[in-house]
């Protein structure tokens, strides 16, 4: 069971890339982008936490076991990856041209705060987090709570940079937007 979970998460994450990389062609010109230190600042925790979720050998503590496989998880697991994928793949298709893997402002960008974006600011974040959930409750080691709090805390950096870039240019309309709507979990944070 835990072989054709990892298959179906695995079989996600290539549908997620293969979307990422057909929609990225219709993305918009950039107007403005952060820095390269801005980008590192999130990328790097970005980049250890999906090595240590990716590559399966490490030193002992990271390797303990500490999730059992049971069926109910292994089927939760693959259950919140698939949900994350949708919710990921509907916020990437509600953004549009306004998307970019960096913090970027585009040529014509507008404030979206329809479907997902009605939910939480940052969905995409947030579908990409229950993938990488479903991810270390699958693996169930050490190395998966580390991964998922370092993975976090990049895009925690990378959205508060986002948030100060939609001020700039919304100053009207995104102070609501961000009374109104919660940054990644709906109601909570």
């Amino acid at each position: 069971m835990i072989e054709t979970a990892s298959y179906i998460i695995i079989i996600c994450w290539c549908i997620f890339v293969m979307v990422w990389v057909t929609s990225a062609k219709r993305a918009k010109p950039t107007v403005e982008r952060q820095s390269v230190e801005f980008q590192v600042a999130y990328r790097l925790p970005l980049g250890i936490g999906w090595c240590l979720l990716v590559i399966p050998d490490w030193f002992r503590p990271m390797n303990l076991q500490i999730v059992p496989h049971t069926t109910f998880l292994v089927v939760s697991s693959t259950a919140i990856c698939i949900c994350g994928l949708v919710f990921t793949i509907w916020a990437r298709q509600t953004l549009a041209g306004n998307w970019s893997s960096d913090v970027a402002f585009k040529q014509g960008h507008e404030l979206i705060r329809t479907g997902p974006y009605h939910l939480v600011r940052h969905p995409i974040y947030t579908g990409l987090l229950a993938m990488f959930l479903g991810n270390a409750i699958l693996i169930g080691q050490l190395r998966g709570v580390f991964s998922l709090l370092l993975i976090s805390l990049g895009f925690w950096i990378k959205l508060r940079q986002e948030e100060r870039l939609m001020l700039q240019h919304f100053p009207d309309t995104y102070p609501l937007y961000r009374r109104e709507v919660k940054a990644l979990i709906p109601f909570v944070i």
